[in-house]
C-alpha cells in the first residue's frame, strides 16, 4: 500500500483542508523529500492556488550548532524568514521525524539548545497564535529513526506503525479520523460540562496542581483560522487540551518519557512548580540542555498546555517509545512548556502579547510538550469547591 500517498491526501483534506485557490506551504527536511513530493501532489489535485516546499537540513544545523559564534547560534536566514511569513494565510503541513534522533550527541547542549532560528520561530507563533494559517503536522518515517528505533533502517517496518495510529490502514482514512475528531470533540464537551478550577496529576514522584483558567475550554486537535477554516493541527491526534493559567502550578512531576527534540534528548527529568513556575528543574541525561530551554526567555519556565491522553490510545496501545514528539505525546498525558495556545480562550487572538499575558496566557518562544501521563497516574479534576472528580485512573479514561 501507498502509504506516502495515503498520507499525504489525509494532511491535505483533513490536516490543512485545503480551500480551492488557497496557497500550500510545506516544510521539512531534505530525508522528507519523497512524503513531501506527495504533499505537494495531493495539493495540486485538491486544487491548490499555488504550492511552495522548503527543506531545511538538520544536519547543517548541527554544523552550525558546533563551529558558530555565540551570538550566531539563533539567527535566522533571510529566505526562512521570508517563507514562514509567506504562510500567513495559506495552508501549512509540516512533516515531522528527525533524519537521526540522536543527531546531536556530540554538541554542547546549551549550545544546542540555542542553535534554532529564534526569528523564525517567533514568525510561527504569531500566526498560530493569530489563527493566521491552516496548519498541520505529520509524521515522515526515515532510515535513521527507523534505525534508532529497530537497529535496522527498515523504512518500510516504521511506515507499518505510523499507518496505524494515523489510521492509513483503515479502508477509509479520511473518514475514520472525521469520526475520531468528533469523538475527541464529545470527550472535550464532557471536560466544558465540569467547568474545573484546576488538575491534580498524582504518581510516583508526581504530585502537581495545575490552574486552569475560567475563561478557557477544552478542545481537540481540531482548529479554526480567524476566517473559519477548519484544519486539524495534530496527525496522529489523540488528546484533548486546554490553555492553563500560567500563574498557577505547584507541586512535583516527573517525565514518564524521554523527550527527543530535533536531535537532542532528554531522560528522567524532574520538574518543581511554585507560583506557575518552574523553580527546580533536573534530569538523568540532557540536564543542562533542559535547563537552556527553560532559560530561553523570562516565561519559557511556564505552562502554555496541559493536555489529556488515556493509554487507550491508538499511540499508546503500540506500547512504543517513537522517539518523536508527534508520536509520543499522543502516547500519554502531557504538559507544555512555553507559550500558550490563543485557541481555547475565545477573542485572545486578537489581543496582543501583552494582553494575553493579562489574561492568563503564557507567550513565549518555546513551545515544548513533556509527557507527564500514563499506566501509573492519576488525574483528577477539582472544582472550585474543592470537589474532586477523576478523569484518568492508572492513566485510562473514567469521567463519565
Amino acid at each position: 500500500m501507498d502509504y506516502a500517498a495515503r498520507y499525504a491526501e489525509l494532511a491535505v483534506r483533513v490536516g490543512c483542508n485545503l480551500e480551492q485557490g488557497q496557497k500550500l506551504v510545506v516544510f521539512g527536511e531534505p530525508e522528507h523529500a519523497p512524503l513531501i513530493r506527495a504533499v505537494a501532489e495531493a495539493g495540486w489535485r485538491a486544487g491548490a492556488g499555488d504550492v511552495d516546499c522548503f527543506y531545511v537540513d538538520e544536519h547543517v544545523r548541527r554544523l552550525h550548532a558546533l563551529h558558530a559564534a555565540e551570538e550566531m547560534l539563533d539567527r535566522t536566514p533571510p529566505w526562512l524568514a521570508t517563507a514562514r511569513r509567506g504562510a500567513e494565510g495559506a495552508a501549512l503541513v509540516l512533516t515531522f521525524g528527525d533524519a537521526d534522533p540522536e543527531l546531536f550527541a556530540d554538541v554542547d547542549p546549551s549550545r544546542a539548545a540555542r542553535a534554532e532560528p529564534t526569528e523564525a520561530k517567533e514568525i510561527a507563533r504569531d500566526l498560530t497564535s493569530r489563527l493566521a494559517m491552516a496548519w498541520t503536522v505529520i509524521a515522515c518515517p526515515t532510515a535513521g529513526w527507523a534505525q534508532s528505533l529497530f537497529g535496522t533502517p527498515d523504512v518500510d517496518r516504521l511506515w507499518s506503525e505510523i499507518a496505524r495510529v494515523t489510521r492509513l490502514d483503515e479502508p477509509d482514512p479520511v473518514d475514520a479520523w472525521r469520526r475520531h475528531i468528533a469523538r475527541l470533540g464529545e470527550r472535550a464537551a464532557r471536560l466544558d460540562e465540569h467547568r474545573f478550577a484546576s488538575l491534580r496529576f498524582r504518581g510516583p514522584d508526581t504530585d502537581l496542581r495545575i490552574g486552569l483558567l475560567e475563561s478557557a475550554r477544552w478542545l481537540s486537535a481540531a482548529s479554526r483560522t480567524s476566517w473559519g477554516q477548519e484544519h486539524v493541527v495534530n496527525l496522529p491526534t489523540e488528546e484533548v487540551f486546554t490553555t492553563p493559567d500560567r500563574m498557577r502550578a505547584e507541586g512535583t512531576v516527573r517525565l514518564t518519557a524521554p523527550l527527543y527534540w530535533f536531535g537532542s534528548r532528554v531522560e528522567g527529568g524532574r520538574l518543581r512548580f511554585a507560583g506557575g513556575e518552574v523553580v527546580e528543574a533536573s534530569a538523568d541525561h540532557g540536564e543542562e540542555f533542559l535547563r537552556s530551554k527553560l532559560g530561553a526567555d523570562p516565561s519559557a519556565s511556564r505552562l502554555g498546555e496541559v493536555a489529556l491522553v488515556d493509554v487507550d490510545s491508538a499511540v499508546g496501545q503500540r506500547g512504543i517509545l517513537f522517539r518523536n514528539l508527534l508520536l509520543d505525546e499522543n502516547a500519554s498525558s502531557h504538559i507544555a512548556i512555553g507559550s500558550g495556545y490563543t485557541d481555547p480562550v475565545e477573542g485572545s487572538a486578537a489581543m496582543n502579547d501583552e494582553e494575553r499575558l493579562g489574561a492568563g496566557i503564557n507567550v513565549s518562544t518555546i513551545h515544548i510538550d513533556l509527557m507527564i501521563g500514563g499506566p501509573d497516574v492519576d488525574v483528577d479534576g477539582v472544582r472550585a469547591d474543592g470537589t474532586s472528580v477523576p478523569i484518568l485512573e492508572q492513566g485510562h479514561w473514567v469521567l463519565a
